[in-house]
């Protein structure tokens, strides 16, 4: 998704620290930067990467995130990247022969924010392109980290590995409320607003015979309310209504002259 407000790009939180062991390609190097500072993450630590670094190609990926690529660390091992972290979290799909703890994205981020709250420094590692993290990487962690994805096709670019871990650790702690309805430059009708447009419409109702049958119309007039009720109207919307009854009354007189 397109668009950025730079002036928030340099708010980085406290969180685990990315380790991308033995990464190939410099675009997925900067795209996993850019997942990153979305989630507000600015320790990214690399592996032997296969083409060198600094990395010209990644910082163009990055699209913005300078503050991540410029701070990246190198290592040879990832033994020595993981040195001075206290737990270790290993993203991969694949099943290994080792009996650790296995958690889902979601309750991993619950879990890496309880051991940061206690104290310790954290990590997750994500394995190269080509084949992932090797049981010797995976043996330096305390937890997998293991999606649930198709079980018939769960391989994940880089960057898309390394923004599913970023977003469930922001949004762990997110207040954003579910449902969010931006109303610009208008406001929710008020109740005088919509009974005003009512009685409107029910005289033009009246006028061109709709409400013809006696007996009905107090029910066909709660109905009607009704519908307009659940809309959630906002303000202008009431008055692009009062205009199409203008538009609609002005209409039908002309019609009977």
């Amino acid at each position: 998704m397109a668009g950025t407000d730079k002036s928030r790009t340099a708010s980085i939180s406290k969180g685990p620290v990315i380790i991308l062991v033995e990464p190939q390609m410099g675009e997925n190097i900067g795209m996993a930067a850019r997942a990153m500072l979305n989630a507000q993450l600015g320790d990214l630590r690399l592996v032997c990467p296969r083409d060198g670094w600094p990395n010209s190609k990644s910082r163009i990926a990055a699209s913005g995130a300078d503050s991540v690529i410029n701070d990246v660390q190198v290592f040879e091992s990832t033994a020595e990247a993981v040195a001075d972290l206290t737990r270790v979290y290993a993203a991969t799909a694949r099943p290994r022969d080792m009996i650790k703890p296995v958690l889902t994205p979601n309750s991993g981020a619950r879990d890496m924010r309880r051991a940061i709250a206690g104290g310790e420094k954290i990590g997750v590692l994500f394995g190269g392109e080509r084949a992932g993290l090797d049981n010797n990487d995976i043996a330096l962690a305390d937890t997998v980290l293991q999606a649930p994805l198709n079980p018939g096709f769960s391989s994940l670019n880089l960057g898309h590995a390394v923004l599913i871990i970023s977003y469930e650790w922001y949004q762990s702690v997110d207040e954003t409320p579910a449902l969010q309805l931006p109303e610009g430059r208008t406001r929710t009708a008020t109740k005088g607003e919509l009974v005003n447009f009512f009685e409107r419409l029910e005289t033009a109702l009246d006028a061109c015979g709709f409400l013809h049958v006696v007996e009905k119309r107090p029910i066909m007039l709660r109905n009607i309310r009704n519908i307009f009720q659940r809309a959630n109207l906002m303000e202008q919307e009431v008055r692009t209504l009062h205009g199409i009854v203008s538009c609609l009354t002005r209409s039908n007189a002309d019609h009977q002259r």
